[in-house]
């Protein structure tokens, strides 16, 4: 009792420190998440999806100050051609962004649609964020859909004529950003969506992607550089007969980050795959990252695949929970999660909790997860052929993180990842 009582009390602090948007076509959706959210409370450390991190700095009613890193690094995805929306502390910036025409979709802000009582978006906006409340509660989610204050709002009805970079840039040191895009990929609709940057001293995210039969959504996005700063997503995506959903994400530096990812694959021959590659140093900061990942296979014949990789040294953490729920009739799915840690020093820690529950009898499921230092055979034969050990060292981290990175189709942000890889082991040599 005492802990439930605690947990309303922390989003009673949590609540009284924002002021809530009301009207237009969210209000329902707004009204029910609030609704769902004072009846779980906020998360604790002893929620069972919540026991390797602490959920405290993103409970605090004012957000932990986080110094903003400063680099003449060239920009992530600069070199694609593309759609820039460019959020400053979560306030969109028009003249540092680009016309959303010339991506060849629709797209609009959701601080200027909720203006109105009717949108395409209200069939999106806080539904599927709902449908992924159960099992398992996320409450940080349902305050996102209820207080956040701007997103933007995309709709694919055809192939996207360039790819949609959403940047997010951090100037402030108690910056407090809450954002909620909605994607709608109708059938035979195909997006690529681009994500990098911190953001904010705190961000909470909610990206909910609806992808209608034979749609295609690809998702890549860069988490960092900033050391200090504190960041929870939250990903909700629906899949129908024969859609394709691929994301994959990067992670560098960062004191506090967690990544959820809640997958329904509702049609059948639908394919989800879900990557990433986190890099965690706590020489200059803590590093925490956390990888939290639940898909459900509801339909036959499909497909979905989880591969998470974490390089750590200095004391850094990394978590990863991943369940795949197979449920009765999903005949024939295929579903595969690996999960694995370089641990670069002995002060470093890795925490998985990799689960399965099917309820068919015709699958093939399997799930690992690994954890160990550098290979010393590898290590040896590559010094013998007259490379430097730092060198050998990069080697084997970048071929251990291809796995994950090859789950990008595009070949031009492969290289892009696997540059800004190579440019954080140098710096760390």
């Amino acid at each position: 009792m005492a802990v439930a009582e605690a947990k309303i009390s922390a989003l009673e602090a949590r609540l009284a420190a924002v002021d809530l948007p009301k009207g237009g076509f969210t209000a329902d959706a707004r009204a029910a998440a609030l609704a769902r959210l004072r009846g779980m409370g906020l998360p604790a450390k002893r929620d069972e999806y919540w026991r390797y991190t602490d959920p405290a700095a993103f409970n605090a009613a004012e957000a932990p100050e986080a110094d903003i890193f400063d680099t003449d690094e060239a920009p992530v995805f600069g070199a694609l051609d593309r759609v820039k929306l460019v959020f400053v502390d979560g306030v969109f910036d028009a003249e540092a962004s680009d016309d959303p025409v010339l991506a060849g979709v629709e797209i609009s802000r959701l601080a200027e649609a909720d203006r109105a009582d009717i949108h395409w978006a209200k069939s999106v906006y806080g539904q599927l964020e709902a449908n992924g409340q159960t099992p398992v509660a996320r409450p940080l989610a349902a305050f996102n859909t209820a207080a956040a204050t701007d997103g933007v709002l995309i709709r694919v009805t055809g192939r996207a004529e360039k790819p949609i970079n959403l940047i997010y840039l951090h100037k402030s040191k108690t910056s407090d950003a809450v954002l909620h895009h909605c994607v709608k990929v109708e059938s035979g609709g195909d997006l690529t969506l681009l994500e990098n940057g911190p953001a904010a001293a705190r961000f909470n995210k909610v990206l909910e992607v609806d992808v209608a039969a034979g749609g295609a959504f690809h998702h890549v996005r860069a988490q960092g550089r900033d050391h200090a700063r504190r960041a929870i997503t939250h990903i909700f995506a629906r899949l129908g007969a024969g859609a394709l959903f691929k994301s994959f994400t990067l992670t560098a530096n960062g004191m506090m980050t967690r990544n959820e990812a809640v997958i329904e694959i509702a049609g059948e021959n639908a394919v989800a795959h879900i990557a990433g590659a986190a890099l965690g140093d706590g020489a200059k900061a803590a590093f925490h990252h956390d990888d939290t990942v639940f898909i459900t296979h509801a339909a036959e014949d499909c497909e979905s695949r989880q591969v998470f990789k974490k390089v750590l040294k200095n004391g850094a953490t990394g978590v990863f929970q991943g369940k795949i729920l197979v449920k009765p009739g999903a005949q024939r799915t295929d579903g595969y999660q690996i999960s694995q840690s370089l641990l670069l020093d002995d002060d470093s820690q890795f925490l998985a909790k990799p689960e399965l529950e099917i309820y068919a009898d015709d699958v093939k499921c399997s799930h690992g997860s690994t954890s160990g230092a550098i290979d010393e055979t590898a290590l040896f034969y590559l010094r013998s052929r007259g490379v430097s050990r730092p060198e050998a060292e990069a080697l084997l981290v970048l071929s251990f993180l291809a796995d994950a990175i090859a789950e990008i189709e595009d070949e031009r942000i492969v290289e892009d990842v696997t540059s800004r890889l190579e440019q954080w082991l140098a710096r760390r040599r």
